[in-house]
């Protein structure tokens, strides 16, 4: 089911996601001091090709760099890719096909806002993640 709801996303809106990250990552990797940023755009470029499956999380390095870095991003271009997916989002939600389509372009825009500090790993990763903590 994964594999038909990722190339139903690609063909539909992945694809134009996936160039505004890029475009948005060319950008900075011009400017020699925001290529971190770049690659962060790369990373979620390749996410948002092919989202399903995968998912975000925090990463537990992530310190005030990252986070100072996630201001700047929201401000350069973080809210604009964050109204894409919004858009995205309302547009796919309008068929009932589209509802998956809809919350997974919903889902992404957390990290459309804050990219630094987060990393993408495949969902079933999560889980063997998740047991491996120890509770407190």
């Amino acid at each position: 089911m994964r594999f038909v709801l990722n190339v139903i996303w690609l063909v539909l809106c992945g694809f134009w996601m996936a160039i505004g990250y890029v475009v948005a990552g060319v950008i900075c990797c011009i400017l020699i001091i925001t290529i971190p940023f770049g690659i962060a755009s790369f990373r979620i470029a390749n996410y948002a090709l092919w989202p399903f499956g995968r998912t975000a999380i925090r990463k537990p390095t992530a310190g005030a760099g990252s986070t100072i870095g996630n201001v700047i991003w929201v401000v350069v271009a973080g809210i604009w890719l964050a109204i894409g997916h919004v858009v995205t989002g309302v547009a796919m939600c309008l068929t009932i096909i589209g509802i998956p389509l809809g919350i997974a372009s919903f889902k992404m825009v957390p990290i459309s806002l804050l990219p630094l500090g987060r990393e993408i790993v495949p969902s079933d990763e999560l889980v063997y993640r998740s047991a491996a903590t120890p509770m407190a």
